[in-house]
């Protein structure tokens, strides 16, 4: 019943972060994509609330698998901030909110392309893009790289190579090992969008696509594993924040 209460509340955060997800998909399209998707749906509002609700329904499956999942591992915890784990997060996410916003200043200075996503604006002045990184970013990847998959991973390491271990004393390594794979998956899962901007895939790109956002699960995924899925939500959203704070006031 828990399980799926905390499915049921992720629903509006999820639309809310799909909406705007969709908006600021639209906007960054060239004008030939927008006209095409303009042609088949007839509107970019249909496009915005078909991925509302795409993201409502994935939003509500992982977590309710994920809250599942959880639980047979042990990384369930209780959905509530205390004020020991909350310093922590975020001092947390002050580090890592800096460290990622010198994206633009350090591979910005070695790749053009990362330089002009920042110059266009798009990234950090539109108000759907803000939307869409705290909501959708925030709440819906941290339920389905967090909750679902890094849960996933540990049940099915767990299984496979520990399973005349009771729950309670699975060994650390199950769990370093599903938040390592949880975020190389997250990051890999940022390949489509970074081949979208750039073009192509050199070593550079890449090295900054993996250790931009496979580093960040990575300690999102710490964070998860220590206090809580709702402490990495917070981290997550409150990285985008800052990050976009600092090249407000900077650029």
């Amino acid at each position: 019943m828990k399980s799926l209460k905390f499915a049921l509340a992720l629903i509006p955060f999820a639309l809310v972060g799909g909406y705007f997800t969709g908006s600021y998909a639209y906007a960054s399209y060239t004008p030939e994509v927008q006209q095409q998707l303009m042609e088949q749906l007839g509107s970019s509002q249909l496009l915005m609330l078909t991925a509302a609700v795409q993201s409502a329904v994935l939003a509500f499956i992982c977590g309710l698998l994920g809250c599942m999942l959880a639980n047979r591992v042990g990384l369930m915890k209780p959905v509530r901030f205390e004020r020991a784990p909350l310093k922590t997060s975020l001092l947390v996410t002050v580090i890592c909110g800096l460290l990622f916003s010198m994206d633009y200043w350090v591979f910005g200075a070695l790749l053009p392309e990362v330089a002009a996503q920042y110059d266009g604006s798009l990234l950090i002045g539109r108000f759907d893009n803000w939307m869409a990184s705290i909501f959708y970013g925030g709440i819906v990847e941290e339920v389905l790289m967090r909750l679902f998959v890094m849960s996933l991973f540990s049940f099915v390491i767990w299984k496979l190579f520990f399973r005349k271990t009771e729950k309670e004393n699975i060994p650390a390594a199950v769990f370093v090992s599903a938040n390592l794979l949880s975020a190389l998956l997250f990051a890999a899962g940022h390949l489509p969008a970074t081949v979208g901007i750039f073009g192509t895939l050199s070593p550079l790109i890449l090295l900054r696509c993996f250790l931009l956002n496979g580093g960040l699960g990575l300690v999102f995924g710490r964070l998860y594993r220590a206090y809580g899925i709702q402490y990495a939500m917070l981290s997550h959203m409150g990285c985008h924040i800052l990050s976009k704070l600092i090249w407000t006031v900077c650029l």
